[in-house]
């Protein structure tokens, strides 16, 4: 075989495990383990002492609703510190949350970014579990007490809570789709082993296992979470616990929004690069490696690859099957090309859903990339804008 047909198989493989094969060899895999093990034991109930951290920049727009949310909580309210962090908010959030004397303000004028607020405020947290989540989201009135129950276990170190994207009217609203995908991978991670990274807006961890966050850091809630992996703990996944988020206000929103995860998550595997050491961490390496790193990495790289390969055979008369499969990609782009001067115009069309969203991501990384390696990507705190919603709690 050629290297012009290797790299085009390889590139088709590395995409095909990316985004499909590791979920269904990590769903076989959970269906061994059942079958070896029994099903999963229901966890007992557990209500320790909780500390509800909410990092909020410049939210007074919606940080009413935020904190009447969260004072509606099922959780016995002797045994819930509710903390809201609004250093460098400079639209009068600190002067709306002060209104309420059951919660704990702290604040600072300067903007040092999440992790920097972050890492003030669990100097504060005295609870031995902590919950964070954004301050534009809403949690289900049970969240706190579906989340607890898994620290019931001794060797779950964190929860993982589930994102939910609101419908929105726009086109971007099809990060929806995106989350729906991720959801169902988390549950598959879980049941194998362990979640590997969690969303800001709605994880916990033991306090025992936080560790300050370096300043630099992009991704905190990524770091966080696996480097209680790297301490020998699981990161639990509960769908019963949930925060509703409104989409991206639109396509460049979302866009810029990719682009930082994208940036943050290069950071990340380099400073994170132990847990690629598969005979040190196995099968928590190989989840890793298949459901995060390749997304970042050989993916991206394997579409331009591929598509570069075929032509390359197409033009020396490989075969029918190449045309037929420079064809089929062409097809694609040109649906993703479509799909995006329909979101351009707030349209929503579900059969190009798929196309867009995909060619979007992977933009983006390669513009995250780039930001990465210049060192542009800053780590202070970005408020993104997000649409209005039609979906509530």
């Amino acid at each position: 075989m050629s290297i012009t047909k290797t790299i085009l198989f390889s590139g088709l493989f590395i995409l095909f495990f990316s985004y499909i094969g590791y979920g269904i060899l990590s769903w076989i895999l959970v269906k061994i383990k059942r079958l070896l093990s029994g099903p999963a034991k229901p966890l007992p109930s557990f209500t320790p002492p909780v500390a509800l951290v909410i990092a909020a920049y410049n939210e007074a727009a919606v940080i009413r609703g935020k904190i009447e949310n969260t004072l509606a909580l099922n959780y016995p309210p002797d045994l819930l510190d509710i903390i809201f962090i609004t250093d460098g908010s400079t639209d009068g959030t600190p002067d709306i949350i002060r209104e309420y004397p059951s919660i704990q303000l702290l604040h600072e004028p300067a903007r040092r970014g999440k992790t920097a607020a972050l890492n003030r405020a669990m100097e504060q947290v005295t609870a031995p579990v902590v919950i964070f989540c954004d301050a534009n989201t809403l949690l289900n009135r049970d969240a706190i007490i579906n989340i607890t129950r898994h620290y019931s276990d001794p060797l779950t170190g964190g929860v993982a809570g589930e994102k939910k994207v609101m419908a929105g009217n726009g086109a971007e609203s099809t990060e929806g789709v995106y989350w729906k995908y991720e959801s169902a991978l988390k549950r598959i991670d879980a049941a194998l082993y362990s979640v590997v990274g969690a969303a800001g807006e709605l994880f916990s961890i033991r306090r025992e296992l936080y560790r300050p966050v370096e300043p630099e850091v992009i991704l905190d809630d990524f770091i966080i979470s696996l480097r209680a992996n790297m301490s020998g703990y699981r990161i639990a996944y509960e769908p019963g616990a949930y925060a509703m988020e409104a989409p991206s206000a639109s396509i460049p929103e979302e866009y810029k929004r990719k682009v930082r995860i994208a940036a943050g998550g290069f950071q990340s595997i380099v400073m994170l690069a132990p847990l690629l050491n598969i005979f040190r961490y196995g099968l928590l390496s190989f989840q890793y490696t298949g459901h995060r790193v390749l997304r970042w990495t050989l993916a991206p790289l394997s579409l331009v690859l591929v598509l570069v390969a075929n032509i390359i055979l197409v033009a020396q008369q490989a075969g029918g099957v190449y045309t037929l499969l420079l064809i089929l990609q062409i097809c694609f782009y040109a649906a993703s090309a479509l799909g995006y001067l329909l979101a351009l115009r707030k349209r929503k069309v579900k059969l190009l859903y798929i196309p867009f969203y995909f060619s979007f991501m992977n933009l983006a990384v390669f513009h995250g990339f780039f930001r990465f390696i210049r060192k542009r990507q800053s780590a202070v705190w970005v408020k993104a804008e997000r649409a209005p919603a039609t979906q509530r709690i």
